[in-house]
Protein backbone atom coordinates (compact mmCIF):
# COMPACT_ATOMS: atom_id res chain seq x y z
CA UNK A 1 0.00 0.00 0.00
CA UNK A 2 3.07 2.15 0.81
CA UNK A 3 4.39 1.86 -2.56
CA UNK A 4 1.64 3.20 -4.31
CA UNK A 5 0.88 6.29 -2.05
CA UNK A 6 4.08 8.20 -3.61
CA UNK A 7 3.64 7.68 -7.27
CA UNK A 8 0.08 8.60 -6.46
CA UNK A 9 1.04 11.62 -4.21
CA UNK A 10 3.55 12.45 -7.30
CA UNK A 11 0.77 12.52 -9.59
CA UNK A 12 -1.40 14.71 -7.95
CA UNK A 13 1.24 17.17 -6.97
CA UNK A 14 2.29 17.70 -11.05
CA UNK A 15 -0.75 17.82 -11.86
CA UNK A 16 -1.94 20.70 -9.99
CA UNK A 17 1.34 22.51 -10.75
CA UNK A 18 0.05 22.04 -14.29
CA UNK A 19 -2.99 23.92 -13.57
CA UNK A 20 -1.15 26.76 -11.44
CA UNK A 21 1.27 26.60 -14.73
CA UNK A 22 -1.77 27.46 -17.49
CA UNK A 23 -3.39 30.15 -14.54
CA UNK A 24 -0.51 32.02 -14.70
CA UNK A 25 -0.27 31.84 -18.67
CA UNK A 26 -3.55 33.39 -18.93
CA UNK A 27 -3.11 35.91 -16.38
CA UNK A 28 0.19 36.77 -18.13
CA UNK A 29 -1.61 36.18 -21.59
CA UNK A 30 -4.16 38.79 -20.81
CA UNK A 31 -1.87 41.40 -18.84
CA UNK A 32 0.25 41.48 -21.90
CA UNK A 33 -2.45 41.78 -24.43
CA UNK A 34 -3.92 44.51 -22.49
CA UNK A 35 -0.66 46.49 -22.06
CA UNK A 36 0.07 46.50 -25.85
CA UNK A 37 -3.64 47.36 -26.22
CA UNK A 38 -3.46 50.20 -24.48
CA UNK A 39 -0.06 51.35 -25.40
CA UNK A 40 -1.14 51.25 -29.32
CA UNK A 41 -4.32 52.31 -28.32
CA UNK A 42 -6.97 50.13 -28.96
CA UNK A 43 -10.43 49.96 -27.51
CA UNK A 44 -11.30 47.17 -29.59
CA UNK A 45 -8.21 44.90 -28.55
CA UNK A 46 -9.00 46.37 -24.73
CA UNK A 47 -12.33 45.94 -24.88
CA UNK A 48 -11.69 42.04 -25.93
CA UNK A 49 -10.65 41.59 -22.73
CA UNK A 50 -13.75 43.14 -20.86
CA UNK A 51 -16.84 40.79 -19.06
CA UNK A 52 -20.42 42.29 -19.26
CA UNK A 53 -19.75 45.18 -16.97
CA UNK A 54 -16.71 47.15 -16.44
CA UNK A 55 -15.72 49.57 -13.70
CA UNK A 56 -14.01 52.39 -16.02
CA UNK A 57 -12.40 55.57 -14.43
CA UNK A 58 -11.53 58.15 -17.32
CA UNK A 59 -11.08 62.34 -16.96
CA UNK A 60 -15.23 63.15 -17.81
CA UNK A 61 -16.39 59.45 -17.17
CA UNK A 62 -16.72 57.12 -14.28
CA UNK A 63 -18.83 54.34 -13.53
CA UNK A 64 -19.85 50.66 -14.32
CA UNK A 65 -20.53 50.71 -18.25
CA UNK A 66 -21.34 47.81 -20.79
CA UNK A 67 -18.79 46.29 -22.66
CA UNK A 68 -19.64 48.07 -25.84
CA UNK A 69 -20.21 51.32 -23.83
CA UNK A 70 -16.86 50.75 -21.98
CA UNK A 71 -15.21 50.48 -25.48
CA UNK A 72 -17.01 53.29 -27.14
CA UNK A 73 -15.97 55.75 -24.45
CA UNK A 74 -12.41 54.34 -24.76
CA UNK A 75 -12.08 55.07 -28.50
CA UNK A 76 -13.16 58.59 -27.54
CA UNK A 77 -10.44 58.68 -24.67
CA UNK A 78 -7.73 57.46 -27.25
CA UNK A 79 -8.89 59.98 -29.97
CA UNK A 80 -8.11 62.59 -28.14
CA UNK A 81 -5.01 61.46 -26.25
CA UNK A 82 -3.01 59.77 -28.83
CA UNK A 83 -0.92 56.91 -27.61
CA UNK A 84 2.68 57.84 -27.00
CA UNK A 85 3.96 55.28 -25.40
CA UNK A 86 2.98 52.83 -22.13
CA UNK A 87 4.94 51.81 -19.91
CA UNK A 88 4.07 48.68 -16.50
CA UNK A 89 5.12 50.48 -13.46
CA UNK A 90 4.51 47.77 -10.95
CA UNK A 91 1.92 44.64 -11.20
CA UNK A 92 1.39 41.92 -8.60
CA UNK A 93 -1.66 39.86 -7.17
CA UNK A 94 -4.57 40.75 -4.79
CA UNK A 95 -5.12 38.63 -1.97
CA UNK A 96 -8.04 37.57 -3.78
CA UNK A 97 -6.11 36.50 -6.86
CA UNK A 98 -6.97 38.77 -8.91
CA UNK A 99 -3.97 40.67 -10.60
CA UNK A 100 -3.81 44.24 -11.03
CA UNK A 101 -0.99 46.07 -13.27
CA UNK A 102 0.00 49.65 -13.05
CA UNK A 103 1.72 52.18 -15.50
CA UNK A 104 2.36 55.44 -16.80
CA UNK A 105 0.13 56.28 -20.54
CA UNK A 106 1.96 59.23 -22.38
CA UNK A 107 0.32 60.81 -25.37
CA UNK A 108 1.79 62.67 -28.16
CA UNK A 109 0.27 65.76 -27.34
CA UNK A 110 2.78 65.15 -23.46
CA UNK A 111 -0.05 64.37 -20.97
CA UNK A 112 0.91 61.67 -19.09
CA UNK A 113 -1.88 59.10 -17.02
CA UNK A 114 -1.56 56.69 -14.10
CA UNK A 115 -3.11 53.80 -15.32
CA UNK A 116 -4.71 51.09 -13.52
CA UNK A 117 -6.32 47.90 -14.15
CA UNK A 118 -7.75 44.87 -12.43
CA UNK A 119 -7.68 41.13 -14.23
CA UNK A 120 -10.21 39.07 -12.43
CA UNK A 121 -11.06 34.99 -12.53
CA UNK A 122 -15.07 34.66 -13.24
CA UNK A 123 -16.79 31.88 -14.39
CA UNK A 124 -13.29 30.34 -15.29
CA UNK A 125 -12.54 32.94 -17.36
CA UNK A 126 -10.34 36.20 -16.99
CA UNK A 127 -11.49 39.55 -17.16
CA UNK A 128 -10.05 43.29 -16.94
CA UNK A 129 -12.81 43.90 -14.35
CA UNK A 130 -11.48 47.83 -13.76
CA UNK A 131 -9.91 50.26 -15.63
CA UNK A 132 -9.11 53.36 -14.61
CA UNK A 133 -6.94 56.40 -16.44
CA UNK A 134 -5.86 59.41 -13.95
CA UNK A 135 -3.93 62.62 -15.56
CA UNK A 136 -0.68 63.06 -13.43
Amino acid sequence: MVKFIFPIISIVFFISMLSFGSLTASYNNITDQATEAIRRGSSSDLAKHFGNNIDLVIPGSDGTYSKSHAKHILRNFFSDNRPESFTVNHQGSSRDGSLYVIGTFETTDNKSYRTYFLVKKVSGNFFIHQLQFELQ
